[in-house]
Order: C-alpha cells, then structure tokens, then sequence
C-alpha cells in the first residue's frame, strides 16, 4: 500500500499488546491517538524515541491524545521493552507486517550495502473519527514528540 495522507482514514488494526490484550484502532474512538511504528524493541533508536514518548505522556493525555507503538517484535520481546523502561502504553507485535503494510511503513531498507525488508520508522497522528490528521514518514527517534506537540497546538 502507499503512503496514507492527510484526510485518509486511518486504516484499522486489532493486535495484541505486550499484555497479550487485544487492542484495536477502534478502542480509540473519540480520542486522538499518536501511533509509532518502529523497527526493533530495545535498539538505540526505538529506546529514545519510546523513552520520549512515556516523558510526553502526561502532555499528550492531556490533549487526549493515546500512544500506541507498533514493531514486528512478539509480544514477549515487547513486554520486556516495556517493564526495562517502565514504558507504560501499549506495545503491538505486528509480526506478519499487515498493519505496517497498511500504513506503508513496510518497505524495503539497506545497511552496510545490504538490501532488506523492515519497519520504516513512522508516525501518524489519528482524530477523533479515525482519520489522519498528519503522517511522519521515516521520522527521526528525536522527532516524534516535538512533530506530535507542534501538530496538536496548531
């Protein structure tokens, strides 16, 4: 799929979290929602750009904005993310990519002259009716909370 814009409906997902509880875009329904895709729990840049997010919680919530964070991760590897740094939100395993090909952040990467498939680190900023208030392609870690906060006090 390509990349989702402005005014698109957000395409909706039902995964488990770290928890093994269902969550589904849905739940959200009259609440703005910040989803995060990011490559692998507990690398470098997925630790700073969670780590800013739970640090931004208390503002984002006080916007009405939801965190979800979406990786390919199973649910165990993401439950252990989650307790080493008291993240506090949830954590979905996409392991067969259907959500991540959805919001297009499924693509193909390169490292050290090597070709592969993996999350494209993305964001998207979700309404209250389920539609795409704004979209953050290859974002950088440090980025996410500083795009969210600028979108939300426009």
């Amino acid at each position: 799929m390509g990349k989702l814009k402005k005014g698109n409906k957000a395409p909706s997902f039902e995964l488990s979290d770290q928890k093994g509880n269902k969550v589904c875009l849905a739940d959200s329904k009259g609440r703005k929602i910040l989803i995060y895709f990011y490559p692998k729990a507990d690398t470098p840049g997925c630790t700073k750009q969670s780590c800013a997010l739970k640090h931004a919680r208390n503002s984002l919530t006080a916007q009405d904005v939801d965190i979800v964070g979406i990786s390919p991760d199973a649910s165990a590897a993401q439950l252990k993310f989650d307790k080493k740094y008291k993240l506090g939100f949830p954590l979905l395993s996409d392991e067969d990519h259907v959500v991540a090909k959805a919001y297009g952040v499924w693509g193909e990467k390169s490292m050290y002259g090597n070709t592969y498939m993996g999350i494209i680190r993305s964001s998207f900023l979700v309404d209250e009716t389920g539609k795409i208030s704004e979209t953050w392609y290859k974002v950088s870690p440090a980025n996410t909370v500083p795009n969210a906060l600028k979108a939300l006090n426009k």
